[in-house]
């Protein structure tokens, strides 16, 4: 016995139902360490708030405090129960065949908690009354089934006053004074003029406008270039697709044909817009038109375009008794021919007529006015040919002639298609 002065602390007293580790419900007793730091001197919260058999009054708003746990005190076991529990109840608050609480309340928190239904009732949404007299507007389920609005296509005639009206960047197109994308461009620096106005972006004209080009525009225009590309195979005519290089990679000074007569003198401002006019397979070789002039461009590929091209087919031909290779003439019958040059239909839509005449026993030369994807080799599957070779020597007046594969020339001042 130590002769200082005894330290005097006043503790609540213990329930006999509170030991160190209280059993949880339908489980083993958990050891004084697991989880939880252990008690410090000067007791541990009231054992009430675990709420089983024989333990002490509860504590909280429905009675007073029996003990005064310090902060060091035991953490309580009840958290531990809450991460097992989705809903964070205590499932040594709940008994068997007993209903559930739509609420309870921590001690240890303060914080009540609430049983929330799993169906929700939707919460309906405020609109703002209708102003006095106004026609209330049906909702849409009583507005019953109007159809679908048709989309309005870009550049669509209007009518002004009875005289139908255009857009402007349309109808310079019309005109092939440049293309839509050049002339809003041009717009936009101010170098368009109707009726001696200067135009605004998106203004309607009528047929009977005058059009005015600045010489600004038109200097312009005469940079632009038009490159014609023997495209030999492997060669994508767009962009780069599934590791094959697009065409234009093969613009490049050491790639320009000596045999060029025109004066243009290449640079590499000339690749800015470069753009091909019109699709060539990537197993298919031949002429292929890059241009940064949208007025070609609208020439050759433009909804209304009239332009013929041109290409040699070697194709082989699955008969009866095997596939033919030598003489597939002879072997095909003439009314598949006939079919090739008119009758046939791709995508659910009948193809234009074209010239399919033999070349020679192996070959036939096709002559078409429009261009859709694969379309050669499309069109000889449905009458049993099979495509070996293909190659593209013609668009419009403009011929493939002696440029070699892989090589490019300038459209010169004198050629059109």
């Amino acid at each position: 016995m130590s002769d200082s002065k005894p330290r005097l602390t006043l503790r609540a007293p213990r329930p006999e139902g509170d030991k160190a580790a209280s059993p949880r419900s339908g489980g083993a007793a958990r050891p004084p360490s697991a989880g939880r730091r252990g008690p410090a001197p000067g007791g541990n919260r009231d054992a009430g708030d675990r709420r089983g058999p024989g333990a002490g009054p509860r504590s909280g708003p429905g009675g007073p405090r029996t003990g005064g746990a310090p902060r060091g005190g035991p953490r309580d076991d009840r958290r531990d129960d809450r991460r097992d529990d989705p809903r964070g109840a205590r499932r040594d608050d709940r008994q068997d065949g007993a209903p559930q609480d739509d609420q309870r309340f921590s001690t240890r928190t303060g914080i009540r908690t609430y049983n929330v239904p799993a169906e929700r009732t939707p919460i309906p949404v405020k609109r703002p009354l209708p102003a006095p007299g106004a026609e209330r507007r049906p909702d849409r389920g009583e507005r019953g089934d109007r159809g679908e609005r048709p989309a309005r296509t870009e550049g669509a005639p209007r009518t002004e006053g009875g005289i139908e009206t255009v857009r402007l960047n349309k109808r310079m197109a019309e005109l092939r004074l440049c293309s839509r994308r050049e002339a809003d461009d041009w717009v936009e620096k101010g170098w368009v003029r109707v009726n001696g106005e200067v135009a605004e972006m998106g203004q309607q004209v009528k047929h009977s406008d005058r059009i005015e080009i600045a010489p600004e525009a038109l200097g312009q225009q005469e940079q632009q270039v038009t490159i014609l590309l023997h495209k030999p195979m492997g060669y994508v005519s767009g962009q780069a697709e599934d590791g094959h290089e697009p065409a234009v990679v093969l613009v490049q000074a050491a790639n320009h044909w000596h045999g060029d007569t025109a004066r243009t003198r290449f640079n590499h401002s000339q690749l800015r817009g470069l753009a091909p006019a019109g699709r060539l397979d990537i197993d298919s070789v031949g002429l292929l038109v890059l241009t940064q002039d949208g007025r070609v461009a609208r020439q050759l590929i433009g909804e209304d375009s009239d332009t013929e091209k041109e290409y040699l087919v070697r194709v082989t031909y699955a008969a009866v008794t095997g596939d033919v290779a030598l003489n597939v003439q002879a072997a095909f019958p003439p009314e598949k021919l006939d079919l090739l040059r008119h009758g046939l239909s791709l995508d659910g839509e009948p193809l234009r007529p074209a010239q399919v005449d033999w070349q020679n026993p192996e070959q036939l030369r096709f002559v078409l006015k429009e261009g859709k994807k694969r379309q050669i080799r499309r069109m000889c599957e449905q009458v049993g040919l099979k495509v070996v070779g293909l190659k593209r020597i013609r668009i419009g007046r403009v011929v493939l002639g002696q440029l070699p594969v892989g090589q490019w020339r300038y459209l010169s001042p004198g050629e059109q298609f």
